[in-house]
């Protein structure tokens, strides 16, 4: 017989909203403040996180198949891909992600470049059957160079004498016993770049900042550094190689407002490319000196170019989809010594992948066709290039996406989604899983490159330099606010930020700015305090930051990076904020985040705390990508779409 007691409990249990099931949390993220994610919100937008891209890593002399990066479990291993359309044949099977591969110009070794939990250290490894051969100390930060021609040396830089100072190495990868420093500097921003065919020198870069990097040529046996470029200069080198002949190839601002590719000599540098607008962003040479394959970022877009070096005349590649050559660790363009040019591209609608072109008839073949989940891309929005005018009359850009007004109907709420850098770019690029906004809660996007943005000329990325002109980017945004608030397709009661990296500064400094004008912010490994940053990133990356933010030993500077940081104006901060970070972060140490949560809850505000303790700049393993992007939804519905049931 029941009794009264259990039959009132049974109904008030029957009566009461049914718990939802929740989705495993992984085991290396702490959620503090946070709600718990829904199984059936991880469950729903499941296709939009299966989406893959191939990103090419060079060819194989030795069979003529590509090496590729791609993910089929938790993180992005290396893949061989033996014919157009071949199947990727998995050849690396680490818990963490592989960063690069080089393959050796004979292909007979594969190198390799790993850290462990994000923290940057990288080491050098060889790859045979599926095993990883350590090459490096295991302790340093170690960065791949170049080949040299025979294959049989490696050159790199290393911070293993001090922590901070990347010197010089060669090594046999085949006897590590080898290794040896080839020259001893004094800053973060050298490797070596190529090494002559004689294998006798080596070209060697010094990268002091994004428009200050200087070329030399070092006798390997002596430890001889001749520069060929004026070190007093101020002016930007990229990739400087070695062609058949001898002769000194490189990008360069030299004389112009954009990176042109042209040689190297004793009349200084010499520019063959003739666009008068945009940089050359990539090139290769071909193996026999006959052409060069090269790239123009025209206003975000990739546009391929093949110039015959014996009468200058250049040729547009058509057959291509319009998208991105994106960014690589090594070659973004390779010439196989048979002549294919080899390179990967991604788009709105295409999610990444492998492509081949025949130098002679400019025929494109597609190697790889990634997954999307089931989903189909043709779908996938396009973006709008949107310029506005900001307080100043300078001209910025940016791209917006948003929502078929057949299935979404209306205004509709807007994030704004703020590059790192500073001196990124937001391209045209792969979406992935931020699709799910756009075509299944139809959430506007829009991606501004603000003043230091790179792409758009020497002049324009210096425009946000030092502390003093920092700000002038956050008033960016507000001019693109002003422009976004009046289209008649979003609804300007409903704008939120996002940011990551330095455009998790943005975020936060956004916040401080026009928190009157937004619902939320979610900031990603972002920098909350100029000075704290500056004192706590990784010393071998301290001074290169210092010449883009400012030196916060100089009591002004210092004075003014305190200022203008976030922390010191949290209590302008009236909105809720998400904050994710890594705990080995090596560049924007975890503590960024710690201090303005604090700040933020000591001052009565809402602020999520999302930390993955197994991820560095950025989250790598695929467990910890989707569950920030699950609760990233959540304060997306919370905040933009008033969804505050769970």
């Amino acid at each position: 017989m029941i009794s009264r007691l259990s039959l009132t409990l049974a109904l008030a249990l029957s009566a009461a909203p049914a718990a939802f099931a929740e989705a495993p949390k992984p085991a290396a993220i702490v959620a503090d403040g946070l709600p718990a994610v829904p199984d059936d919100l991880a469950a729903a937008t499941q296709p939009y996180l299966q989406a893959r891209r191939a990103a090419f890593l060079g060819w194989n002399a030795a069979d003529r198949s590509m090496l590729v990066k791609t993910r089929f479990g938790a993180t992005d291993q290396l893949h061989v891909v033996a014919a157009p359309d071949g199947a990727r044949t998995q050849i690396s099977f680490e818990a963490e992600p592989i960063l690069a591969g080089a393959l050796s110009p004979t292909g007979q070794t594969l190198l390799v470049q790993k850290d462990n939990g994000g923290d940057e250290f990288y080491q050098l490894y060889t790859l045979s059957n599926g095993r990883l051969t350590r090459i490096t100390d295991g302790k340093s930060r170690n960065w791949f160079g170049a080949w040299s021609a025979d294959g049989k040396r490696v050159g790199y830089a290393s911070s293993r004498r001090n922590g901070a100072d990347m010197d010089l190495y060669v090594v046999d990868p085949a006897d590590p016993s080898s290794d040896r420093r080839v020259a001893q500097v004094s800053g973060g921003g050298w490797n070596i770049a190529d090494f002559s065919r004689d294998g006798r020198k080596a070209l060697v870069l010094n990268r002091m900042s994004i428009n200050n990097a200087v070329v030399y040529e070092l006798d390997l046996a002596s430890g001889r550094m001749t520069p060929l470029t004026d070190p007093a200069a101020q002016v930007s080198y990229v990739d400087p190689k070695y062609a058949a002949d001898g002769a000194v190839w490189a990008t360069s601002n030299k004389d112009s407002d954009f990176l042109r590719l042209g040689r190297i000599g004793q009349a200084g540098f010499v520019p063959l490319s003739r666009e008068s607008r945009w940089d050359v962003s990539d090139y290769a040479l071909s193996p026999d000196g006959g052409f060069v394959a090269y790239a123009i970022n025209e206003a975000g877009v990739s546009r391929l170019k093949v110039m015959d070096v014996a009468t200058g005349a250049v040729r547009p590649v058509t057959g291509l989809p319009e998208g991105v050559i994106p960014y690589s660790i090594g070659p973004a363009i390779d010439i196989a010594p048979w002549g294919a040019i080899g390179l990967s591209l991604s788009s709105a609608r295409v999610s990444g992948d492998a492509f081949s072109i025949d130098p002679t008839t400019l025929a494109v073949t597609q190697w790889t066709h990634s997954e999307t989940g089931g989903l189909d891309p043709a779908v996938n929005i396009e973006p709008k290039l949107i310029e506005v005018k900001s307080f100043d009359g300078e001209t910025v850009s940016g791209f917006l996406y948003q929502p078929d007004p057949t299935r979404f109907p209306g205004k509709r709420p807007l994030i704004v989604d703020i590059h790192g850098g500073p001196e990124g770019q937001t391209r045209p690029d792969f979406l992935g899983s931020q699709n799910y906004l756009l075509n299944e809660l139809g959430v506007a996007l829009f991606f501004p490159n603000v003043r230091g943005s790179s792409g758009y000329g020497t002049r324009f990325v210096n425009l946000d330099n030092g502390p003093f002109q920092r700000e002038n980017s956050v008033k960016d945004i507000g001019a693109f606010l002003d422009a976004l608030q009046v289209n008649p397709g979003l609804d300007a009661s409903r704008f939120a930020v996002t940011g990551v990296s330095y455009g998790g500064y943005m975020c936060y400094a956004t916040a401080v700015h026009y928190s009157d004008r937004l619902k939320g912010a979610n900031c990603y490994v972002a920098i909350s305090n100029f000075v704290t940053f500056l004192e706590n990133t990784q010393s071998y990356r301290r001074d290169l930051r210092r010449v883009e933010y400012g030196e916060e030993r100089d009591p002004a500077q210092r004075a003014q990076l305190q200022a203008i940081s976030p922390l010191t104006s949290v209590d302008k901060i009236n909105i809720p904020l998400l904050v994710a970070t890594g705990g080995n972060d090596p560049r924007v140490p975890a503590s960024e985040a710690d201090q303005i949560v604090s700040a933020i809850r000591a001052n009565g505000g809402t602020a999520w705390h999302l930390l993955a303790q197994n991820e560095g700049h950025g989250f790598h393993k695929k467990e910890n990508e989707d569950y920030y992007f699950w609760t990233s939804l959540l304060f997306w519905k919370q905040t933009l779409l008033g969804d505050a049931a769970r």
